[in-house]
C-alpha cells in the first residue's frame, strides 16, 4: 500500500505547487453539510450555476473586528482584543481546535473517520496541526484526505497548508481564509461548491490537476506569490470577479466547461491560459501585464476584454467567434467599485503579440496595437475583421543611406514580419548623424524571431495581400492603401518568386509614383517632365521663326482664271538666343496641351514633334497616378 504523499519543504515550494498528483475520479456524495441551506441566486441566461450557497454570492472583503456569528473560542481575550480567539468552539468544549488540551485535540481527532464534515471556521491551524488534521481524515486505501463537507470560513493557516490530493464530498467553504505561507490544492477534488471568495494567499499558491465538480468561485481573493491553476478541471461555473493575482497565475491546459464569467481580474504579472479549454460561451475581463493564449481552444463564442496588457493568440483554435477588446475604462467589481490597477503601469493600451497558426475567419480585434503583431503561419487573413482604431508600426522617419545614395522613407504602416525582415538587411545609419535615434530603426520588437526563420519578402507578400482585403472589407481605404504598398514592397525585394522583368516593372513603378500612391512623388515626376519638355522645345523644338505663308501663281496675258498656289516655307532650326520669353511662352503652351493630351498647333522642328509625342504620352500619365494615387488616399 503506498504511503501518504510527502509534502514538500517551503523551499520547494514552487516545485510542489505544480507536482502532478494521479488523477481520481470522484462522484458526488450525499454527505450531511453542516453549512446553511443553499439559496436560488440570478444567474445569467445559459449559466449552469442553478442553485448556489449563500456564500457564493458576494462575501465580505474583511473579518469582522466584531464577534462572530459563531460560538467562539475567545482564547486570549483581554480588554484591549475582548474577542480573542474566532475560532469555533469544538463539540463539547468551549475551545475551538488549536486552544483544546493536548489529550482533548488526540481525543476528537481520533473520532474523526475519512469522509466525515467538518466545521472549524476561525480556526488557526499551524502547519503541523493541519498535518495531524489531515491524518485524522485521511482515506486508508487512497491514503488522501477525505473530508465531506468543510467550513474554514475565517481560518488562519500558518507554515504550508498542503491539502494537495485531497477530496471534499461536500461544499468546501474557505472563503476569508488566510493563508500566511505556501499552500497547496494540487490535484484536490470538490464535488460540490468550493468557496475561496476573499481569501488571502500570501505565499506560492497551487491548484494543479485540482477538479471542481461543482461551482467554484474566488471572488474578491488576494494571490501575493506566482499562482498555479495548470490542468484544473472546472466542470460548472467558475468565478473570479474581482480577484488580484501580485504575481503569475497560470491556467496553462485548464479545463473551463461550463464558465459563462471569467473576471474581472487585476495581475500584475502574466495571466497564462496556454492550452486552456472554453467550452462555452463566456466573457473574459483581464488586466495584466501579459495574457498568454498560445494554443487555447475556444469551442464556443467568446469576448475577451483586456486592458494594458500585451496578447498572444499564437496556434489558438477558434471554432466560434472570438473577439479581443482594448476596453477602455476600469473594470469594476463585484461589489460595484472600480478595480485598482495601479501595479500595472502605462495606458490601458492593448497590444497584440501574435496570430501565428489561428484560422483568422473567427477572429474581431477591437482598438488593439499590431505593431509587433506577428501573422505569418495564420489562416484566412483575408476574412480578419479589424474594428476600432487599429495601431501598426511605421515606417523609420527622416533621410538615411542607401549605399551611396541618401534615401528617405515615407511614412507608412507595416507589418512586423517587414520590420525584422528589414532590419535585417537594411543599412540602419542616418545620412547625417550615422547612428539613428530609436524612431528611426526599423523595430526587431520584444518577440523578434529567429533569424534563420525570419520570413522573408517571398512569405510577406501573401500576408500584406490578405490583410488589404481585411482593411478594405472594413472600408478603411487608406489602410488598405498601406498594404499594397506593402505587397508591392515586397514583391519588388523578392528574388525567388518574382521574374526579374516584374521587378524591374515594379521597380520601375515604385520610382514614378510609389506604386500609384505616393502623389506627391507622381506629381514631382510630372513637374520634371514638364521642366525638361519646355527646355527642349526651347533648345532645339522651336523653329527659328514662324515659317510664313506665300503664294505663287501665272496670270494669263489675256485676262481670265488666276490660280495660286499657297505653302508655307520649311521651318528652320534655332541659332542664336534660344531661351528667350517669347519662346518659353510658346514652349510652355506646347507642354501645357500635352499634358492633357492635347495638340499646341505651334510649329515645331522636326525634333520638337517627337518631344511633343513623347510628352503627350509620358506627362498625362503622370498626371494619371498623380490623381490615382490621391483618391487611393481619400477613397471611403
Amino acid at each position: 500500500m503506498p504511503g501518504p504523499p510527502t509534502r514538500p519543504s517551503a523551499t520547494a515550494a514552487a516545485r510542489q505547487t505544480r507536482t502532478r498528483i494521479p488523477r481520481v475520479t470522484v462522484s458526488a456524495l450525499g454527505a450531511a453539510d453542516p453549512i446553511p441551506p443553499s439559496r436560488p441566486v440570478a444567474t445569467r441566461p445559459g449559466s449552469n450555476a442553478g442553485t448556489l450557497p449563500s456564500w457564493s454570492r458576494y462575501p465580505m472583503s474583511t473579518p469582522s473586528p466584531s464577534a462572530p456569528s459563531w460560538p467562539h473560542c475567545a482564547h486570549g481575550a483581554h480588554p484591549a482584543d475582548p474577542v480573542g480567539c474566532h475560532g469555533i468552539q469544538v463539540p463539547g468544549h468551549t475551545a475551538c481546535l488549536a486552544h483544546l488540551t493536548d489529550t482533548d485535540r488526540d481525543t476528537y481527532l481520533s473520532g474523526l473517520t475519512p469522509g466525515a464534515d467538518i466545521d472549524h471556521r476561525g480556526t488557526p491551524f499551524t502547519e503541523d496541526l493541519l498535518n495531524h488534521f489531515l491524518d485524522a481524515v485521511r482515506d486508508p486505501v487512497s491514503r488522501r484526505p477525505h473530508l465531506g463537507a468543510a467550513w474554514f470560513v475565517e481560518a488562519q493557516f500558518s507554515g504550508d497548508a498542503w491539502f494537495g490530493g485531497a477530496q471534499f464530498s461536500g461544499n468546501a467553504n474557505f472563503g476569508k481564509a488566510r493563508f500566511f505561507d505556501d499552500a497547496g490544492f494540487a490535484g484536490a477534488q470538490f464535488s460540490g461548491a468550493a468557496n475561496f471568495g476573499e481569501a488571502q494567499f500570501s505565499g506560492i499558491t497551487g491548484f494543479g490537476e485540482a477538479q471542481f465538480s461543482g461551482f467554484a468561485t474566488f471572488r474578491e481573493a488576494r494571490f501575493s506569490g506566482i499562482t498555479w491553476f495548470d490542468r484544473a478541471r472546472f466542470s460548472s461555473d467558475v468565478r473570479f470577479g474581482g480577484a488580484r493575482f501580485s504575481g503569475d497565475v497560470w491556467f496553462d491546459e485548464a479545463q473551463f466547461l461550463a464558465a459563462s464569467w471569467w473576471g474581472p481580474v487585476v495581475c500584475g504579472g502574466t495571466v497564462g491560459l496556454s492550452g486552456a479549454v472554453f467550452g462555452a460561451p463566456v466573457t473574459l475581463e483581464v488586466a495584466a501585464r501579459q495574457v498568454r493564449c498560445t494554443r487555447t481552444r475556444w469551442q464556443s463564442t467568446a469576448t475577451v476584454r483586456v486592458r494594458r496588457a500585451s496578447v498572444d493568440l499564437g496556434h489558438a483554435v477558434l471554432e466560434a467567434p472570438v473577439a479581443v477588446i482594448a476596453h477602455p475604462t476600469l473594470f469594476i467589481s463585484p461589489r460595484r467599485t472600480p478595480l485598482d490597477e495601479s501595479p500595472l503601469a502605462g495606458s490601458g493600451e492593448v497590444r497584440v503579440m501574435s496570430v501565428q497558426g489561428v484560422d483568422a475567419a473567427h477572429l474581431v480585434l477591437t482598438d488593439t496595437d499590431l505593431s509587433d503583431c506577428l501573422f505569418s503561419g495564420a489562416f484566412h487573413l483575408d476574412q480578419l475583421r479589424l474594428e476600432g482604431r487599429t495601431t501598426l508600426s511605421s515606417t523609420p522617419t527622416g533621410w538615411h543611406r542607401k549605399g551611396i545614395f541618401p534615401v528617405r522613407w515615407t511614412r507608412r504602416r507595416t507589418l512586423a514580419e517587414e520590420q525584422h525582415w528589414r532590419a535585417q538587411t537594411v543599412g540602419q545609419p542616418s545620412v547625417f548623424t550615422g547612428t539613428p535615434p530609436e524612431p528611426r530603426r526599423w523595430r526587431t520588437g520584444p518577440h523578434h524571431p529567429d533569424p534563420a526563420r525570419t520570413p522573408d519578402p517571398d512569405d510577406i507578400a501573401p500576408l500584406y495581400r490578405q490583410l488589404r482585403k481585411a482593411f478594405e472589407d472594413g472600408k478603411n481605404e487608406p489602410g488598405a492603401a498601406d498594404f499594397y504598398y506593402g505587397e508591392c514592397e515586397m514583391r519588388r525585394h523578392d528574388r525567388t518568386g518574382t521574374p526579374k522583368a516584374e521587378r524591374r516593372l515594379l521597380w520601375a513603378y515604385w520610382l514614378l509614383s510609389g506604386y500609384g500612391l505616393r502623389a506627391g512623388r507622381a506629381l514631382g515626376w510630372l513637374a520634371a517632365a514638364m521642366l525638361a519638355t519646355i527646355v527642349l522645345l526651347m533648345a532645339s523644338g522651336l523653329p527659328m521663326s514662324s515659317p510664313k505663308q506665300e503664294a505663287t501663281g501665272t496670270v494669263p496675258a489675256g485676262g481670265g482664271t488666276v490660280t495660286f498656289i499657297i505653302d508655307k516655307q520649311d521651318v528652320k532650326n534655332p541659332t542664336g538666343d534660344r531661351f528667350t520669353s517669347k519662346r518659353f511662352d510658346k514652349a510652355l503652351n506646347v507642354t501645357l496641351n500635352s499634358v492633357v493630351f492635347r495638340s499646341s498647333g505651334q510649329d515645331l522642328t522636326t525634333t520638337g514633334t517627337y518631344i511633343e509625342m513623347t510628352s503627350r504620352l509620358l506627362e498625362p500619365a503622370l498626371l494619371a497616378l498623380a490623381v490615382l494615387a490621391i483618391r487611393g488616399r481619400i477613397k471611403r
